[in-house]
């Protein structure tokens, strides 16, 4: 018999991961995991933000980055603005960093969910690809055609069921996006 669970591991990683991409999406209101793909060039090399400095959440609408390391301030403050796609223009006072986090525009709001889909397609792909991998492995084995015919159902229900957990985590964050 082929097991399943190898499959609906590499399934359930696909969807956490397409729920850690989901958080970094930007809806209006002010999140740590905002700045998670935001590296900073210190002490010779890039390192992710959380490493170099403390990312608090000030109010709705603002950041509040308090750096290790004083001397890099600028540096970090410099990373953020350099990130085209977050749009966010960091102040700094020499201590920490404050980040605004503007009002979406609708037009900004639907580029944003444009590119959430984006991820909803790679993670679908994802998906696609343990299936087709599952398959392959089911028939290089020596199993009867009916065990293979099971364990070939037991996955497409399996992806089904994960499409679904991806289409609605995607809905909910659309929403979101669109809440004004």
């Amino acid at each position: 018999m082929f097991d399943t669970n190898r499959v609906k591991a590499k399934m359930t990683a696909t969807v956490e991961r397409f729920k850690e991409e989901m958080k970094k999406v930007r809806t209006g209101r002010a999140h740590p995991d905002m700045l998670a793909s935001v590296k900073a060039e210190v002490y010779g090399q890039f390192m992710p933000l959380n490493q170099v400095a403390n990312i608090t959440v000030q109010g709705a609408t603002m950041l509040l980055i308090t750096p290790y390391d004083v001397a890099n301030i600028a540096k970090i403050a410099s990373a953020i603005r350099a990130d085209q796609a977050l749009g966010l223009n960091p102040a700094d006072d020499g201590r920490v960093i404050r980040v605004p986090i503007p009002p979406l525009t609708e037009e900004r709001r639907r580029e944003i969910v444009k590119t959430a889909s984006g991820k909803v397609e790679e993670a679908k792909i994802s998906l696609r690809q343990a299936r087709e991998d599952a398959r392959k492995e089911i028939k290089n084995l020596e199993l009867a055609e009916d065990a293979k015919k099971r364990a070939e159902a037991s996955i497409d229900d399996m992806i089904k069921d994960f499409n679904t957990e991806i289409d609605k985590l995607f809905a909910e964050k659309e929403a979101e996006i669109m809440k004004i």
